[in-house]
């Protein structure tokens, strides 16, 4: 549920994120799905961008219509694949994504996730509609919309204006960002918006079923798409690194990740820098100061060089004698 919203203001507003970027982030999590070709396939669903439902097994007013008035429909699981369920009903057929189940946990093996999906086989689910093109062969529904009741999702696209700060849900984290339900409609924070630093993954920044505040990047209700950030609600540490860090300088530092070629370090919430596995310091015969870092150590630095316009900061390895 939304609990609040309020305005930001911002000198420099971000720009809303632009179709290849919905592409990109939206790629992993939807799904077109085809009707079953022969009775020895009904557990299978076929789906690749290039696939689209049979046009005689859907009627298309209707589901336009469900879309339109965020109508609740009950339809039965006939199929599923690694991305979702199949479902169908009189005049209806589509696909629900993984990440609009209710009761499909986080973080499963594939072999977990396929028996969660293959239990759902003939079971009916109420859903909404929330994508719908007919030129594309493309209905998408989601279990967790129809949680809400029905005309809230269109509510909300009418309430939401993008500069402001709204409360949610996380209700899914992948690998390229996080889903967070904002009181009957997702919005997505895709992993660049989590931090101004280095984010390995978003779990590690959100975890599920976490309250959190967003900040609105854009709202689009034509598409039903929302896109939200989580580091535009503070400030870019960015912007003033130069005049608090410069060469030379020695200050304590976290670390944060190890990678064969080095460490990163952060020197305050943001504000990550690379100390290349060159600038280890002098090392005892047979010592491997990579191998003896672990994540979390506290370590002294040196400031090698800072580059805020593309956010890149050298480090140095200060060996305690």
């Amino acid at each position: 549920m939304v609990t609040e919203v309020k305005q930001i203001t911002s000198r420099d507003e971000p720009p809303p994120p632009d179709e290849g970027w919905w592409q990109a982030v939206l790629s992993e999590d939807t799904w077109i799905a085809e009707k079953p070709q022969r009775s020895g396939d009904k557990n299978k669903v076929a789906s690749s961008a290039s696939r689209s439902i049979s046009q005689d097994i859907v009627d298309w007013e209707l589901a336009q219509a469900l879309y339109d008035e965020d109508r609740i429909v009950d339809l039965q699981v006939t199929g599923y694949n690694k991305g979702g369920l199949l479902v169908s009903g009189p005049q209806l057929q589509g696909f629900v994504p993984i990440s609009h189940l209710m009761d499909m946990p986080n973080n499963l093996t594939p072999e977990e996730q396929e028996q969660c999906l293959a239990a759902y086989q003939g079971h009916t689910l109420r859903l909404k509609v929330i994508e719908c093109d007919p030129q594309r062969g493309r209905v998408v529904f989601s279990e967790r919309a129809a949680q809400a009741d029905s005309g809230r999702r269109n509510w909300l696209f009418s309430q939401l204006k993008a500069g402001e700060c709204v409360q949610g849900i996380v209700t899914n984290i992948t690998d390229f960002g996080v889903f967070v339900d904002l009181g009957g409609v997702e919005g997505l924070i895709h992993v660049s918006e989590l931090s101004w630093g280095r984010v390995r993954h978003p779990s590690d920044v959100v975890k599920l079923g976490e309250k959190v505040y967003v900040y609105v990047l854009q709202v689009d209700p034509q598409r039903a798409r929302i896109a939200l950030s989580l580091k535009r609600l503070c400030k870019n540490p960015w912007e003033t690194a130069e005049e608090r860090y410069h060469p030379g300088q020695i200050t304590e530092a976290v670390i944060t990740s190890i990678v064969p070629f080095g460490a990163f370090a952060r020197l305050e919430e943001g504000l990550d820098g690379l100390i290349h596995i060159t600038e280890f310091g002098a090392l005892k015969e047979g010592e491997n100061r990579l191998q003896s870092l672990r994540e979390g150590d506290r370590v002294k630095v040196r400031v090698l060089h800072v580059d805020a316009s593309k956010q890149r900061l050298g480090l140095s390895l200060q060996i305690n004698p």
